[in-house]
Order: C-alpha cells, then sequence, then structure tokens
C-alpha cells in the first residue's frame, strides 16, 4: 500500500495597528469676504446737501460681507475704537464729533444660523459705542457663515466741514 500525502502550503500573515489622533484646537476667525482681510476698505458716507445732514445719510451701495470661520458656534459683537471721531481738517482747535447716537449701524443680511439683535436688523439701524454690543448670537460652526453691514450717519449741523473717521472693531467669539 502506497501513501501520498498532498500538503497545503500555509500562507503566513501578520499585522500591525496604528493608533492616529487628531488634536484640534478651538479655532475662530472673522474676515472681510473680499480679499479675506482682517481690515476692510474705508467706507465714505458724504454730506453735500441740508437734507442729507437733517436727515442722515447711508453709505454708498457698499456692503461690507463679513465671513466667520469657527469649529463652535459664535457671537459677533460690533463696537468702536474711539469715543469720538478723528478730525482732518481746516478747523483749529479740531472739533469733538461722538461716535454714539451719530454713526449707526444695521446687518442686511445674515446667512450664519444665528439670530441677529432686533435693535440692528431689518431697517433698524443701531448705535455704536465703545461698549460692544452682540450683533449676532449663536451663530453655527462652519467654514463660510457671512453676514453684511450698512452704515448710516446722522451728524446734524454742530459741526464744521472736514473729514470724520473711526475704526469699527468687529469681534466673533466662540460660545
Amino acid at each position: 500500500m502506497v501513501f501520498s500525502y498532498v500538503g497545503v502550503e500555509a500562507q503566513a500573515t501578520s499585522g500591525a495597528n496604528q493608533n492616529v489622533a487628531l488634536t484640534l484646537s478651538n479655532a475662530i476667525a472673522i474676515t472681510f469676504a473680499s480679499g479675506n482681510s482682517t481690515n476692510g476698505s474705508t467706507i465714505t458716507i458724504p454730506f453735500s446737501n441740508v437734507v442729507q445732514f437733517s436727515n442722515g445719510n447711508e453709505a454708498d451701495a457698499i456692503q461690507p460681507l463679513l465671513k466667520v470661520q469657527s469649529n463652535k458656534s459664535f457671537n459677533v459683537a460690533v463696537s468702536s475704537s474711539s469715543a469720538s471721531f478723528t478730525y482732518s481738517g481746516p478747523v483749529s482747535p479740531a472739533p469733538v464729533m461722538p461716535v454714539n447716537n451719530i454713526l449707526f449701524m444695521e446687518v442686511t443680511s445674515n446667512n450664519t444660523g444665528g439670530a441677529v439683535n432686533s435693535q440692528y436688523w431689518n431697517e433698524h439701524y443701531g448705535s455704536i459705542s465703545t461698549s460692544p454690543v452682540n450683533i449676532i448670537t449663536g451663530g453655527l460652526a462652519g467654514g463660510n457663515q457671512t453676514f453684511n453691514v450698512e452704515f448710516q450717519a446722522t451728524p446734524g449741523f454742530n459741526y464744521p466741514g472736514g473729514v470724520y473717521t473711526v475704526n469699527i472693531i468687529f469681534t466673533a467669539t466662540q460660545l
């Protein structure tokens, strides 16, 4: 009797495991959508006739589009860098024009998923001062959360001709 053996060769295998951990920090940025910069272009509000001085005037059709990028929900606040405008003109000493109750702003569109403060929404222009005021609350996390603003000023007749400027600050804060 003859025996034959047919062997099946077993394949050898080996494995290795690697853990990968992502370490995410909380991140937030607010920029002007055009140019992706933190510095917007100068917005000019002209006053060339008595109707504009009496009733106020809005900025020309420029509405800055701001963009928030955040991995958490957020609020956006607005404030001015100074309580008074900086004057450039021929009058000396320089007149002091307050920002509060002269410069106003409204949110004209909101694509952040958050709620707009009613004092700054739907044809309501809210005053701007050095105290930050939330204009958007509960914005949703995302990489392209945008909103537009528009400015209006009502200086009245108490200030001489010249250029009055102030820096407006938009601050996004994670919740």
